[in-house]
């Protein structure tokens, strides 16, 4: 079987605090094979603008543990440059999470799009808050 499609998920933690809540709900897709957790980057930006990659090991030990249970399958195919990216949207004092997961749900489908000689053209993620948005102001 091939892989599904991979997402890049950015959260935005202001005031530098990582929350140990999003770990949870990223573990349970993990084992009901929804997804495959990729890999994690913790990335933090201070009041001066210097942007740092950070270590499970330098959360907050009340959240720290909660995204060290979470096992990735490709550790370091995030990195500082992908961090670097993202320096100029995060705003100072302040944290984001990037997740890189496989969408293994998918992989049946995009195996068949192969065995059909197809393929895709594009593929959008419109995220929830727009849908959300979008559905209450109808």
């Amino acid at each position: 079987m091939g892989f599904g499609p991979v997402d890049i998920v950015i959260i935005d933690f202001p005031g530098n605090k990582f929350n140990g809540k999003v770990a949870p709900a990223i573990l349970e897709l993990v084992e009901s094979g929804t997804i495959r957790l990729i890999d994690l980057l913790f990335i933090s930006k201070d009041a001066d603008g210097v942007v740092s990659v950070l270590a499970i090991e330098d959360l907050d030990p009340n959240e720290g543990p909660a995204f060290m249970a979470l096992g990735v399958a490709f550790p370091g195919t995030l990195d500082s440059e992908d961090a670097e990216e993202l320096s100029d949207d995060l705003a100072p004092n302040s944290s984001a999470l990037m997740v890189a997961f496989e969408n293994t749900w998918a992989a049946k489908f995009t195996d068949a799009i192969s065995a059909s000689n197809a393929r895709v053209l594009d593929q959008i993620r419109i995220p929830a808050e727009v849908v959300t948005n979008f559905l209450e102001a109808r």
